[in-house]
């Protein structure tokens, strides 16, 4: 438990959560004011933060990914937090947590109302929105959730390129994309309450480099769930195999024998994206394999994935993924590099 003149960060833990974002935070704050002097003056500096995993009781739960932990307070017995936290919740994207977490979302709104700051990684920001903290505010959460959330909460701005967003009466909600974006969390966290300096210095101590360019580059764009309507999942599959086709959407239409209005429709109701940014996602993504794995040039690279007008290609391109297919090569195609030699480096 954080000692007297500590800031508090309470984490909630659930069986949803995942460890890496429980801890990672955990040991983050623990980290403020004690490691830096520890890593260049021998001797751990005074802790000037502390977190304490809350839960509904203290019974052990055993979380998402298999490891048991056992919450050190219980919500009616936590210390009063400076900093309330939602770890990653392992539940698929379109599967809505309605009901679940009532207790949960019923303390949350208290701790908000009594001026705490409330921050979520990945998919914990599905909590915040559950309670309804997020009605008015812009947000973003794991690139695979926020098409589903911003369906299921039309009243929360989800911005689904950003990797932070500070939003709500004094910024006092944060939120975080992807996964490890809890570690750009920490460190806002820690600017804000502590100082640039001393996240920095956290920042060195953990070789944490900010996500700059937001998560729209990490994100897979063709990731609309398969559907139980079969005719829509045929014309998924012939899709994936006729992308570069140049009337791809005219020609699925012909081939659902349905009237264009009403296939239309009934794609987007079983994909969540209207036929033709179907066709874009799709494309998009076999020039970003492109991209990583070959030297072809650009305008190549656009012909072979469907579209004539480079120009247009570069467009979209960087509307999509959040940087221009040249910027996208640079960055990722020196990152798979560095992976694969690594690996066989080790084979």
């Amino acid at each position: 438990m954080p000692g007297p003149g500590k800031l508090t960060v309470a984490v909630v833990v659930t069986p949803e959560v995942t460890a890496s974002t429980v801890f990672g935070i955990y040991d983050m704050f623990a980290a403020v004011g004690r490691d830096w002097a520890f890593l260049t003056a021998g001797a751990a500096g005074t802790p000037r933060a502390g977190a304490v995993l809350v839960g509904r009781d203290s019974r052990p739960i055993q979380v998402a990914n298999g490891v048991w932990l056992r919450a050190e307070t219980s919500f009616a017995n936590c210390p009063t937090p400076d900093i309330v936290y939602v770890p990653e919740l392992f539940v698929p994207p379109d599967a809505a947590p309605c009901g679940r977490f009532k207790t949960e979302r019923k303390w949350l709104r208290k701790w908000h109302a009594e001026g705490a700051t409330l921050a979520s990684a990945c998919s914990g920001t599905l909590m915040l929105a559950e309670a309804g903290l997020l009605d008015g505010c812009k947000a973003t959460t794991h690139w695979a959730y926020c098409d589903r959330m911003a369906e299921r909460h039309p009243d929360v701005d989800v911005e689904p390129d950003r990797f932070l967003v500070a939003s709500g009466e004094g910024q006092r909600i944060i939120t975080a994309g992807g996964v490890t974006s809890y570690l750009d969390l920490g460190l806002f966290l820690i600017a804000r309450f502590f100082g640039t300096e001393e996240a920095m210095r956290v920042a060195r101590s953990w070789l944490i480099d900010w996500h700059r360019d937001g998560q729209l580059p990490f994100a897979s764009l063709a990731r609309a769930a398969q559907t139980r309507d079969g005719m829509i999942a045929d014309m998924q599959e012939w899709i994936a195999d006729n992308y570069v086709h140049p009337a791809p959407v005219a020609t699925m239409v012909t081939l659902s024998h349905l009237p264009a209005r009403t296939f239309k429709r009934r794609f987007k109701a079983a994909t969540g994206l209207a036929p033709l940014d179907y066709v874009h996602s799709i494309r998009i993504e076999e020039a970003k394999q492109m991209l990583e794995t070959t030297e072809r040039p650009i305008e190549q690279i656009a012909t072979e994935v469907g579209y004539e007008d480079s120009s247009f290609f570069r467009r979209l391109f960087r509307r999509k993924v959040g940087l221009p297919p040249h910027a996208y090569r640079q960055r990722f195609q020196s990152f798979r590099q560095a992976l694969a030699e690594a690996a066989d480096s080790h084979a």
